[in-house]
């Protein structure tokens, strides 16, 4: 994460990045239009109604509303863009990009697996292949502190892009799980204090990695974002809860905090002396 920085690589004068950044484009392109495909977007089975509804707003006591899944707009566009700006020159020279492009096309096409594992029903594998999602995005992370050379365009379409994603398949990862339990027979976890402790872990992960990362504000608010609309969903319906209403707000407010907060030092830190 940012505050690891891993030292530039030095490569062949030779070597030549039109066909990777090529090939970002066609394998991002790809991978969102297998993603739209298997949201049910198209016709077919909405991944709310998947997999006997296991992953639905209602599902278990970690599902966010709905609503919150609206962030993969915002995501799929920023991947769009980020692709495209691969066959800038800026982009092409490079070598934060050259070393994050096959692990963003991983992503990608990982994001769009997940949708078809839920759509065949396969949850214990929708798991396994949402935490390798996640451990490619940590590597992301990793990636990104990283010195830019792209100014504010790549701050946005990479940064802003990836600590979106991040930020929500963290909390993704946490639904998933419950509700793969659950819908094992781990009925325990559909109880409030048990739904709480989740919850709870799930933001103290959160604010640990804004911690880790130097406080990217992307990450956070996605994070935020996802816990926020957990609290929404438990404002009614089956797990109605007051109890999880407000750990889960009060999750998402800590999640941002603490990454204000260190987002504050490491700019203090790094102002030169007087």
């Amino acid at each position: 994460m940012s505050t690891i920085n891993e030292a530039p690589r030095a490569h062949p004068s030779t070597h030549n990045p039109w066909p990777m950044a090529i090939i970002t484009v066609l394998g991002v392109a790809a991978a969102i239009a297998m993603a739209v495909i298997g949201s049910g977007a198209l016709g077919g089975t909405a991944v709310a109604e998947a997999a006997g509804g296991a992953l639905s707003a209602d599902a278990t006591p970690l599902a966010p509303a709905g609503t919150a899944f609206s962030i993969w707009s915002v995501i799929y566009a920023g991947l769009a863009a980020y692709a495209l700006w691969q066959l800038t020159p800026t982009a092409r020279a490079s070598e934060r990009q050259r070393v994050l492009r096959p692990w963003a096309i991983l992503s990608a096409f990982l994001n769009a697996g997940w949708l078809f594992t839920v759509q065949f029903d396969a949850l214990w594998l929708s798991v396994l292949v949402i935490v390798a999602l996640l451990a490619v995005l940590i590597r992301i992370m990793y990636i990104l502190g990283r010195p830019r050379t792209g100014g504010v365009i790549e701050l946005i379409l990479t940064d802003g892009t990836f600590g979106l994603y991040f930020g929500w398949v963290l909390v993704a990862t946490f639904a998933n799980t419950w509700a793969t339990l659950s819908a094992a027979g781990v009925t325990a976890l559909e109880e409030i204090p048990l739904g709480v402790v989740g919850i709870v872990v799930a933001g103290v992960v959160a604010a640990v990695a804004a911690l880790l990362d130097g406080g990217r504000i992307a990450p956070a608010l996605a994070t935020s974002w996802g816990l926020a609309w957990i609290a929404v969903a438990r404002t009614g319906g089956r797990f109605d809860s007051d109890t999880l209403v407000w750990t889960a707000a009060a999750a998402a407010a800590v999640v941002l905090l603490v990454a204000v907060a260190r987002r504050a030092t490491v700019a203090r830190t790094n102002q030169p002396a007087a």
